[in-house]
């Protein structure tokens, strides 16, 4: 989940041209050792899991440009949209969280060797409850582009990181979402590897001008149209 790194002495100057093939990972985070079958205990799995409530939720988990005492640097967006099934009947009480770099492209985690600066003001997560209708809303900053090192030194656009609960664990959805229009999308491995063109173009956000400087990004979580989740090929 965290961007990979790079380092002062090998960051491209410049997005390269043209598009790469789908992202596979790197080596170094791949399992070296076949999977080991555990039970499945409903009790400690299934039912053991946490379930969430407004009181777990502080006054600016949704509004990250306010989380510090100082103004984050970058150009202030909201991100608006909605959870529904596969009826499009809203999920009320779902938790969404998410996460991201700064304006400059760099996430707050030291994990994160990008030598773009950290944004003091600006750690990059949130999380809200979706409310009657399943609507969600987040204030924040649009993130920057970031290098990822290695074969074809390829650019990351701008994107955000999005996680959705259910009652437990066993319900989570990781994703990401893209903004439309972007120039670097076509250069993204990890976009790429969503082999469903339509499923693409379900990841990307649309400007929404009726609510100023923001986008819309609706999820559905199941049915044919389902949103794309990370760990599907």
């Amino acid at each position: 989940m965290t961007a990979p790194g790079t380092s002062p002495d090998h960051r491209p100057s410049r997005p390269p041209g043209g598009t790469v093939p789908p992202y596979t990972g790197l080596a170094a985070r791949r399992p070296r050792h076949a999977p080991v079958p555990l039970p499945l205990d409903p009790d400690a799995v299934e039912l053991g899991g946490p379930v969430f409530g407004s009181a777990d939720l502080g006054p600016y988990d949704d509004d990250l440009t306010r989380q510090h005492t100082g103004e984050p640097l970058g150009q202030r967006i909201t991100l608006h949209g909605r959870v529904t099934d596969r009826r499009g009947r809203p999920v009320r009480g779902q938790l969404v969280e998410v996460w991201q770099a700064n304006a400059a492209g760099r996430y707050a985690h030291p994990a994160d060797r990008n030598p773009a600066p950290l944004d003091p003001h600006f750690t990059g997560a949130g999380r809200c409850l979706t409310d009657a209708e399943g609507r969600y809303r987040f204030t924040t900053v649009r993130p920057g582009p970031y290098p990822v090192p290695g074969p074809g030194d390829w650019w990351r656009p701008a994107h955000v990181h999005f996680s959705l609960f259910g009652t437990d664990f066993t319900q989570r959805l990781v994703t990401q979402m893209y903004f439309a229009g972007d120039p670097l999308l076509g250069q993204d491995a990890i976009l790429a590897a969503v082999p469903d063109p339509a499923a693409r173009r379900r990841l990307l956000a649309v400007p929404d001008p009726a609510e100023g400087c923001a986008f819309r990004w609706d999820v559905v979580l199941d049915g044919p149209y389902a949103t794309w989740r990370e760990g599907e090929r």
